[in-house]
């Protein structure tokens, strides 16, 4: 474990849409966390998505954890302003021969997967790429990118072999700091047990890292970020488990170092579903105006994890 001085935890939500209880949850976990061990708290804006981000959806993203109670460090890093260093990243996987130029649109890939029974899906529930393209020419990632239509993908089978790994990475594994104890129902901090996970990263094929419009995909930003911010202690929901295989290959590939993880429970509505801006879940600036109080939102979150 790393020690208290030097713990660094983040709460990293995407400028998409409003903040609802889910996004509360974590937020008040990592708050507690990084509190209760003396560490420090993070606040990264997510809107390297430009086409989805909005002005307003930042600014509520502050009123509302304002309102929880919270506080984070200043400057918050807005990945955004941080294209470069994705840039970087994405050109070292190119310089070892990791990534390869690919046109085939998410339509066809579907269609083919309709095709054919037991095609095989990535965790999300996407059919996987079947390698169309990957035996065609290389190009260097910049070229790539500046033509619109093309994505970079990480050509998976390779990316093992360099990483040290057999084809489906075996080797790779994570520490977990393990589900929410429901016997400490008082406090959304407790100390869970630590197990080793192990990775397999192939499970998500030759995975889109980049496009022009988006240059550079969540998983290549969000290792880069953490490593550039000294994070120690991610903490973030348990439906981002099976992206951690993914983002231990890459950390390894770009010699970045491996923080702590904790996936905690999410946050259900009345049938039993996740909570999500895509089905206009209730946000936390709706549950004010109907009188919620902040102390209300950790009793709710707590209660249900």
């Amino acid at each position: 474990m790393t020690s208290k001085e030097h713990r660094v935890f983040r709460f990293a939500p995407s400028p998409n849409g409003y903040l609802h209880l889910g996004h509360a949850y974590s937020a008040l976990l990592n708050f507690d966390l990084a509190r209760r061990c003396g560490g420090r708290l993070l606040l990264r804006i997510e809107d390297i998505d430009t086409g989805r981000a909005r002005p307003e959806f930042e600014a509520a993203i502050y009123e509302d954890l304002a309102w929880l109670g919270l506080d984070w460090e200043r400057p918050v890093r807005r990945q955004s302003e941080h294209f470069v260093d994705y840039a970087r990243a994405l050109e070292r996987l190119d310089a070892r021969g990791l990534l390869y130029a690919c046109d085939c649109k998410r339509s066809d890939i579907e269609r083919l997967a309709a095709g054919k029974q037991g095609w095989p899906r990535d965790p999300d529930g996407s059919p996987l790429y079947p390698g169309t393209c990957r035996s065609k020419p290389r190009r260097a990632a910049r070229e790539v990118l500046a033509k619109g239509g093309v994505a970079l993908r990480l050509d998976m089978r390779q990316a093992s072999t360099l990483a040290g790994q057999g084809p489906s990475g075996q080797g790779l594994a994570w520490r977990e700091f393990g589900a929410d104890s429901p016997s400490t129902r008082g406090s959304i901090a407790d100390d869970p047990q630590e197990t080793m996970i192990a990775a397999d990263p192939a499970e998500w094929g030759d995975v889109v890292l980049a496009r022009k419009d988006t240059p550079a995909s969540y998983h290549i930003a969000v290792v880069v970020d953490d490593a550039l911010q000294g994070v120690t202690d991610v903490v973030r929901g348990k439906d981002l488990f099976e992206a951690t295989s993914l983002h231990r290959l890459l950390q390894r590939l770009l010699d970045l170092p491996a923080p702590n993880y904790r996936h905690h429970g999410l946050v259900l509505d009345e049938k039993g579903e996740k909570l999500a801006k895509s089905v206009a879940s209730t946000a936390l600036r709706a549950l004010r105006a109907e009188g919620w109080t902040p102390a209300d939102v950790r009793r709710r979150v707590v209660l249900q994890n």
